[in-house]
């Protein structure tokens, strides 16, 4: 469910959620009744606010050695910044 979510993210509304859902052949039922009592609500704000005190303001959002990586997202560059890293990490 991440993944779909996380690849859908301009289509997160109930009747998105519930094709996900049946996409993964979940119990709907379960799911249905969870996602109109907000039983995940909490668990929600709490993450989000959560990723907001870490600095976290946008998906996705990279952290090397618990700080904040706001360079470049290719493949060189995030090699660049991890190599970096396991270098200073040894000195």
């Amino acid at each position: 469910m991440h993944d779909l979510i996380f690849e859908n993210q301009s289509a997160l509304l109930d009747r998105h959620l519930r094709k996900y859902a049946g996409m993964l052949a979940l119990d709907q039922a379960r799911f249905d009744e969870e996602l109109a009592a907000h039983v995940h609500a909490g668990r929600v704000r709490r993450d989000f606010a959560g990723g907001i005190r870490s600095g976290v303001n946008g998906t996705p959002t990279f952290f090397i050695n618990g700080a904040r990586y706001d360079g470049d997202w290719d493949l060189a560059s995030l090699a660049d910044a991890l190599g970096y890293a396991i270098t200073v990490g040894k000195r």
